[in-house]
């Protein structure tokens, strides 16, 4: 039997193009979903990093009337992934950020860029490239969203669609006039359609017109079905609550592998974890900490938001401080919150270190030498920090949020018994909750008995794609069948 043929579209892959988890869980699944028979090629915008790309592939259709002019699409195979590039460099050619320019300012032009990625993708579903004909196509966030909108507008009954929701929060709204930019029918501009509050929702679009809906954690699924946490879209799912689905995300394993990870002054494994302290001196020495403390090394490797609690960290910090344990921060955002752990690291020199952006290796080293790892979110539809702390022995304190309550094992009296606890799970988001966690933390730290059996827990707990995986083939084939 010939494998199930997935299109899938986003607007970033990693390892090609990443600001966050969308480019990994896009990077991630194709490979993954081999397994199942399942082969899936992924189409993205051929930003500049990607052009030394484009000179290898080959041209397999040409658009000319894309939102935002012409456009031609490139086949290439690199990293073991099926790639489509969009190429258009009147959208996609430009110095700056993938959604904004070097100051973070969107490009006013999004929603043409993101438009012509939909419906270049809708007229592959429909045919555009010789000898293709996908299955199923598989939209991702805002970006990808009107895709399956351009094939119901046309009046196609195949391929499948679905929409994967990765954060709720990122809508995709524009001016009502957009509509005419991007050839959409005026009559789909109504409550039960595209419209939203006045505007036009890319998201709102996928949601309404996929055939189904997913998003990338269980408890993420329910959450974003209330006021709380549905961004003003809650109705709108709990209309399709019948077609969401929470699909746990999944890590890249051989990516992500304490024993063969090159970012590592020393890789370990379950079974050899004292080596953890060989990287714990690395960071020691990168992040300007005192190599001598005994107590627990915490880090946070993150976007610097209110969405992630950053801002009660920063209140508690004093308490982590006073307790005697260090902080590492590796992230960037809100010039406040960047601005405070800056001058924490001032004011607290050889407990708190701060390095302001991101360098990809030296996530990986935190991860494979900090004792703990701090996600005090406040949503968080998945997140992939924790599963790599898992998996590394570093063990996640979160929220109970998302796919952070869907992954991590709080280390309450029961879990601690039966020797099945992975993490520590805090209640609120709150400096006082987060004071309360940390002390936890350092007390469980204090017993080497129980930090070694969370440790080993933690690293044996599946965070790959493989169960994952099967879920997703499972949707695609009742979607077909």
């Amino acid at each position: 039997m010939a494998d199930l043929q997935v299109l899938m579209v986003a607007s970033e892959c990693a390892p090609f193009v990443k600001t966050g988890g969308l480019a990994d869980v896009v990077g991630a699944l194709p490979a993954a979903l081999k397994s199942q028979k399942i082969t899936a090629e992924v189409m993205l915008p051929a930003y500049p990093p990607l052009y030394p790309l484009l000179a290898k592939g080959k041209v397999v259709a040409t658009f000319d009337d894309l939102p935002g002019g012409a456009g031609r699409l490139v086949r290439v195979k690199a990293k073991g992934i099926n790639l489509l590039l969009l190429d258009a460099p009147q959208l996609y050619d430009r110095a700056g950020g993938l959604y904004g320019d070097t100051a973070g300012v969107d490009w006013p032009d999004n929603a043409l860029r993101f438009g012509a990625l939909a419906k270049a993708a809708a007229l592959v579903a429909m045919g555009a490239i010789k000898n293709y004909a996908p299955d199923v196509l598989h939209a991702h966030d805002w970006q990808a969203a009107l895709a399956p909108v351009y094939l119901k507008m046309a009046g196609a009954a195949q391929p499948a669609t679905v929409t994967t929701i990765h954060n709720i929060a990122f809508q995709g709204r524009f001016e009502a006039k957009t509509m005419a930019q991007l050839g959409l029918d005026a009559d789909w501009f109504h409550p039960e359609g595209l419209e939203y509050h006045g505007d036009l929702s890319f998201l709102k679009g996928g949601l309404v017109y996929s055939d189904r809906i997913t998003t990338v954690s269980p408890t993420y699924a329910r959450e974003i079905l209330t006021p709380e946490f549905g961004m003003g879209l809650q109705g709108v799912l709990a209309a399709r609550a019948g077609d969401l689905t929470g699909l746990l995300n999944g890590i890249d394993t051989a990516a992500w592998d304490p024993n063969k990870d090159t970012a590592l002054v020393r890789p370990y494994d379950v079974r050899s974890l004292k080596r953890k302290g060989e990287n714990r001196a690395e960071i020691a020495k990168r992040f300007g900490l005192d190599p001598a403390n005994k107590a627990p090394l915490f880090c946070v490797i993150s976007r610097l938001t209110e969405q992630k609690g950053l801002d009660a960290l920063l209140a508690a910090l004093p308490h982590l401080v006073a307790s005697g344990a260090q902080l590492a921060v590796l992230g960037s955002g809100a010039p406040d919150l960047e601005q405070g752990f800056q001058a924490a690291a001032t004011v607290y020199p050889g407990q708190v270190g701060t390095y302001i952006g991101y360098d990809e290796p030296l996530s990986h080293l935190l991860q494979g030498g900090a004792d703990a790892i701090l996600i005090p979110s406040r949503f968080e539809p998945c997140g992939l920090t924790q599963l790599y702390g898992l998996h590394y022995g570093t063990l996640p304190v979160v929220a109970r949020t998302g796919g952070l309550a869907d992954t991590v094992i709080d280390a309450n009296p029961a879990a601690l018994a039966a020797g099945v606890a992975t993490g520590f799970v805090m209640n609120a988001v709150t400096p006082q909750e987060i004071c309360h966690t940390i002390d936890r933390v350092i007390a469980a730290y204090g017993d080497r008995k129980i930090w070694q059996t969370m440790q080993k827990s933690a690293m044996r707990h599946p965070v790959g794609w493989e169960s994952s995986a099967a879920a997703y083939a499972a949707l695609y084939q009742s979607l077909v069948s």
